[in-house]
């Protein structure tokens, strides 16, 4: 009897510290959260088309770099070739295609005499591919042009995109500005997944249109990405995100660190983008760039990482583990707060779906019953993004790279 109350003693203990450690994690995490989460509220809406005004004749140069994407490209030529007289010139920097991608721009030239088509020079020791692309691009862009557009071959930009985006710059005084698309998801494992992963980039720098007041927390993307022409000359072009495997993100904090107004907003209504065919290219491409490392700094790298396992990592995981403890008669003051502090988290989790769900189209998209379950996933999400932090890329979009 005496042995066993010493057993049951000594276990109390124990689970109490574990669940007093978490507490002592999570509790100043889940506060980082909510500061975060707590903008959405007053972030500016999303952006909505609009029509070109005369002012805005000719101020955009268009840049697409390509590589062997004939099966993608063509909504992205189209939807450029709907934009206005806002878009001076459209230049496709190809990388050589293997695949038909050539031979559709060529279409595309035959419709539209603003598309242009080069090829860029071999890519230089040092260099990532696509900003190497996009750094050619620029340089042979039309110096008549005050902004530049970067836009990637997977995207399917609606009618009034470009005006919208460069009317809200202009007025906005905006240096910089990229924007969140809708995401267009076919599978249901896809549907699992993928708003798993887009959840690590909520949690880490708050959603689309809040404000940032820090460099080292400006998000971006690339792939709809304009910057005034002004501010590239400036940067130097692209060399300074030249072997990043995230050079949106940066370009954006360098030139956020430089005095640059730097915006990233929600362009669910001007942009959509089917970026990987099924959830295993989604985890093997999408999920090496998702940590930001070339980005970051170390500490900001395994701080962030630190901080997603904490609050979005785990909570699943402990709740049904500190529901069990409680089944089994473990109650202390320690194990109830861990208890109400994961139930908290997985609560919000499942109720920022709500807020994501615009992101993504799905009206008639098959296996979306399961964007509802991808709180499921997070733990798949957050192992992801220590596994790309621990690896360099020696592979992207078909060129390899030591």
């Amino acid at each position: 009897m005496i042995v066993g109350n010493v057993w049951a003693t000594a276990a109390d203990l124990w689970v109490g510290a574990v669940a007093f450690f978490f507490v002592l994690v999570q509790f100043p995490a889940i506060a980082i959260l909510l500061s975060r989460l707590l903008q959405g509220p007053g972030r500016q809406p999303p952006l909505s088309p609009c029509q070109p005004t005369p002012d805005l004749l000719g101020q955009v140069s268009v840049v697409v770099p390509t590589l062997n994407e004939a099966e993608r490209i063509g909504p992205c030529l189209d939807g450029l070739s709907h934009q206005g007289y806002e878009v001076r010139e459209i230049i496709i920097v190809d990388s050589c295609s293997q695949d038909g991608t050539v031979d559709l721009v060529k279409a595309a030239q035959q419709h539209d005499p603003r598309f242009r088509l080069m090829t860029d020079d071999p890519l230089p020791s040092g260099w990532v591919g696509r900003p190497w692309a996009l750094h050619n691009g620029f340089l042979s862009s039309s110096e008549g042009s005050e902004w530049i557009l970067g836009i990637d071959a997977d995207t399917r930009p609606q009618k009034g995109l470009v005006a919208s985006l460069v009317s809200t710059a202009t007025e906005q005084g905006y240096d910089l500005v990229s924007l969140s698309p809708q995401f267009i998801l076919k599978s249901s494992g896809e549907f699992w997944l993928q708003p798993a992963l887009l959840m690590t980039l909520v949690y880490r720098f708050g959603p689309a249109g809040a404000a940032t007041d820090s460099s080292e927390r400006v998000m971006a993307n690339g792939q709809c990405f304009l910057c005034r022409r002004s501010l590239l000359t400036d940067l130097g072009g692209y060399t300074s995100a030249r072997s990043s495997f995230c050079d949106d993100v940066t370009l954006a904090r360098y030139a956020a660190s430089r005095g640059a107004k730097v915006g990233f907003l929600d362009g669910a209504k001007l942009l959509q983008v089917r970026m990987y065919e099924g959830v295993a290219e989604t985890w093997r491409e999408w999920g090496r760039s998702l940590d930001l490392k070339d980005a970051s700094s170390v500490a900001q790298k395994w701080g962030d990482l630190a901080f997603l396992l904490a609050v979005q990592g785990l909570p699943l995981i402990n709740l049904l583990g500190l529901a069990a403890l409680m089944a089994a008669g473990f109650h202390s003051l320690p194990v109830l707060v861990a208890l109400t502090l994961n139930a908290a988290l997985v609560i919000m989790r499942v109720a920022l779906l709500w807020a994501i769900a615009p992101s993504y189209a799905r009206t008639s998209a098959q296996g979306k019953w399961a964007f509802w379950l991808s709180p499921l996933a997070d733990p798949a999400a957050v192992l992801r993004i220590l596994l790309s932090s621990l690896r360099t890329p020696t592979q992207w979009r078909g060129r390899s790279y030591s």
